[in-house]
């Protein structure tokens, strides 16, 4: 059977942290990279992880791990422009690409394998929802969307493709609001680790 691909967005500024990096935020003993990094290679062998750079605290992070990593040029332009570096990298004979960002502590692997069960189950386009119904991540895009998925711009990431081809979108309900907690801000941590909705 054809592998699932993971492709991690890792490239971003985390301009909203006040100097500090969302991606390398303890979560329980881990950088917050590494721990989403780790999780995703326990779904899957393949991952791919989009950094900038070639060097520094993020790819000190995924150290050690069994994954791969590719460097964005201007990764200020957003997703998109992980995308466009890191999805030409991964393998070519792949069922799918799962879009993982790496700001969703709570998406464990145990959410990733259940997406990607969906998706052998009827492949397509997969989409993670909230419990309630509200769209979120990750989201599986089939082969043949992934020249397409390749050659978006600007900060939108996937939603563009996700859109035009809204006709196969399938969606998946995960526990809670984990499909929709991301924390880019330090305020977003903070209720976060109290416990509250970031």
């Amino acid at each position: 059977m054809e592998e699932i691909g993971i492709l991690i967005p890792a490239a971003g500024a985390s301009s909203r942290m006040g100097g500090r990096d969302k991606l390398l935020e303890p979560v329980g003993g881990f950088a917050l990279l590494s721990l989403v990094a780790a999780r995703a290679r326990e779904a899957t062998r393949c991952v791919c992880v989009a950094l900038p750079g070639t060097q520094g605290p993020r790819h000190a992070a995924i150290e050690g791990l069994d994954v791969e990593w590719v460097q964005v040029p201007g990764p200020s332009e957003g997703m998109a422009a992980s995308l466009r570096a890191a999805l030409p990298a991964m393998p070519t004979r792949l069922a799918g690409v799962m879009i993982l960002p790496a700001d969703m502590p709570e998406i464990d692997t145990p959410d990733l394998r259940a997406l990607i069960d969906a998706f052998r189950d009827a492949p397509g386009l997969w989409q993670a929802t909230a419990e309630d119904g509200t769209p979120g991540h990750p989201v599986i895009f089939p082969a043949d969307l992934l020249v397409e998925l390749g050659g978006v711009t600007g900060d939108r990431g996937g939603r563009d493709v996700v859109a035009r081809h809204a006709d196969r979108l399938q969606r998946l309900a995960l526990p809670g609001r984990r499909a929709v907690t991301d924390l880019d801000t330090p305020e977003d941590w903070a209720r976060w680790r109290a416990g509250g909705r970031a």
